[in-house]
């Protein structure tokens, strides 16, 4: 049971890389957008006795958000150690915000709302994390935002329009997009 398991794992991971792929050799993503709505019903780390957001809650700020599911190997490989660094490079400029939504699109059971807040735990994000679907379906937030799976990280402007939308970008990229959109013209 055990290699059929592993075998099953190792097919959806090679599925899922190739339609990613290929969604991005098709520009997956929406920049140069205005930033949609999220349709997230779940939330832990909200701020202010707020009982959930949405992207009209960051009006005037650099958001970096960042779209995972606890199955991921790229998530935890890549995409995690990179939204550490970064939340903690601006930890302490409040024009820029941090969200992370887990997009179960696929296995359900592993990606529930429960992994996500272990997944918050182990790596101790203080940021709002939300669950956006039931791993049965693609999320709404997933078809708004085009997004071609998992680890997927936006970033969007203070005036709310999409500037990076893609699988991955490193710390230094990141950083370099996110203090140059601090230096434009607050909307």
């Amino acid at each position: 049971m055990g290699m059929k398991r592993c075998l099953s794992a190792l097919i959806r991971f090679v599925l899922l890389s190739l339609f990613a792929m290929s969604a991005v050799a098709r520009d997956a993503g929406i920049v140069n957008q205005k930033a949609p709505a999220w349709y997230v019903d779940q939330w832990i780390n909200l701020p202010g006795g707020k009982g959930s957001l949405d992207i009209g809650d960051y009006k005037g700020k650099v958001l970096y958000l960042y779209c995972f599911q606890s199955w991921c190997p790229g998530c935890h490989s890549s995409g995690f150690p990179t939204l550490k660094k970064v939340s903690e490079k601006y930890a302490e400029n409040d024009e820029v915000a941090f969200v992370a939504i887990q997009t179960a699109f696929e296995g359900g059971e592993s990606n529930s709302f429960k992994r996500a807040k272990e997944v918050a735990a182990k790596y101790q994000l203080k940021m709002p994390i939300g669950q956006a679907g039931d791993g049965h379906s693609t999320p709404k937030m997933m078809q708004n935002y085009v997004t071609g799976g998992t680890p997927w990280t936006i970033i969007i402007d203070r005036a709310g329009v999409v500037r990076f939308n893609a699988f991955h970008t490193s710390e230094e990229d990141a950083s370099g997009l996110i203090d140059a959109l601090l230096k434009e013209k607050n909307p």
